[in-house]
């Protein structure tokens, strides 16, 4: 837990947060929830069911993208990467919600 509150809070180094929180584990947990998604339809349940397992990384994807969008402005690096990584982790934060 402490991790998601450093991520949350912009504490974590700009590469730390979008390579390992954004995309890696990111696309874990999306990933697995499209699959527990699948599986909720092909057992006949309702598409209500699906969408709720569906959106359940939700909460995550949001914690992440405000992460990276913090550590982003905590960067001391060029400024050009802080920006892209902003612009990034919206997108993937969208993205990986559509899956």
């Amino acid at each position: 837990m402490r991790a998601l509150a450093d991520l949350w809070a912009g504490r974590l180094p700009l590469g730390t947060a979008f390579w390992i929180w954004g995309v890696f584990v990111g696309l874990t947990v999306n990933f697995a929830a499209t699959a527990a998604t699948m599986a909720v339809l092909a057992a006949g349940l309702p598409g209500s069911a699906a969408v709720a397992v569906h959106l359940v990384p939700l909460p995550y994807n949001i914690i992440t993208a405000v992460g990276i969008w913090r550590s982003a402005g905590n960067h001391d690096g060029a400024r050009f990467w802080a920006d892209m990584a902003r612009v990034a982790a919206v997108a993937l934060a969208v993205g990986l919600t559509l899956i």
